[in-house]
C-alpha cells in the first residue's frame, strides 16, 4: 500500500493533535470512562473540535467524531482536510463503524484520519482504508 500523502502541514498536524487531545479532556463519559477527543481541519483552515458525550440511555450517546463533524457542518463547513482522534489507550483507537460511515458522508476515500494513543503517538489511515468499499452521497442516484 502506498504511503498516505498528507494534505496537512507539520504545523497543522501539531494543532490538530493538540486540539484533539485537549478535547478528550472535555469528554462527558461517566459510564464508560472512555475519553475521546476529535479535531477536524476544514478546507478553509479552521479547526473544529468534539468530544464524546454519553447518556444514561447508552445508545443515545454521541461519539467525538460525530460531534465535531456535526458542529462543523452547522457552522457552514463542507470541505475537510483531515481528522485527528485521541484516546487514552494503547494502541490508538480508530473511529467506530458508525463514525466511519458518518465521516465518509462528508469526505472522500483518501481523507486522512490521524489516531492518537495515550502517549501522543499516532497512526494515520485513510477513511477508505478504515471503511473499504464504502459509498457516499456521490454514489446515490441523483
Amino acid at each position: 500500500m502506498p504511503p498516505i500523502t498528507s494534505p496537512v502541514t507539520a504545523q497543522e498536524l501539531e494543532i490538530l493533535s493538540t486540539k484533539a487531545i485537549e478535547a478528550k479532556g472535555r469528554a462527558y463519559c461517566p459510564y464508560s470512562k472512555f475519553h475521546v477527543g476529535a479535531c477536524i481541519l476544514t478546507a478553509s483552515g479552521e479547526f473544529v473540535v468534539g468530544a464524546n458525550v454519553e447518556n444514561a440511555a447508552y445508545p443515545v450517546g454521541t461519539c467525538a467524531e460525530r460531534v465535531a463533524f456535526g458542529t462543523a457542518i452547522v457552522a457552514g463547513h463542507k470541505e475537510f482536510k483531515a481528522l485527528a482522534v485521541a484516546t487514552d489507550i494503547r494502541p490508538a483507537a480508530s473511529p467506530c463503524g458508525m463514525c466511519r460511515q458518518f465521516i465518509r458522508e462528508f469526505t472522500t476515500p483518501s481523507f486522512p484520519v490521524y489516531m492518537y494513543d495515550a502517549d501522543g503517538a499516532y497512526k494515520v489511515m485513510t477513511i477508505g482504508e478504515l471503511l473499504p468499499d464504502s459509498f457516499g452521497p456521490e454514489d446515490l442516484p441523483k
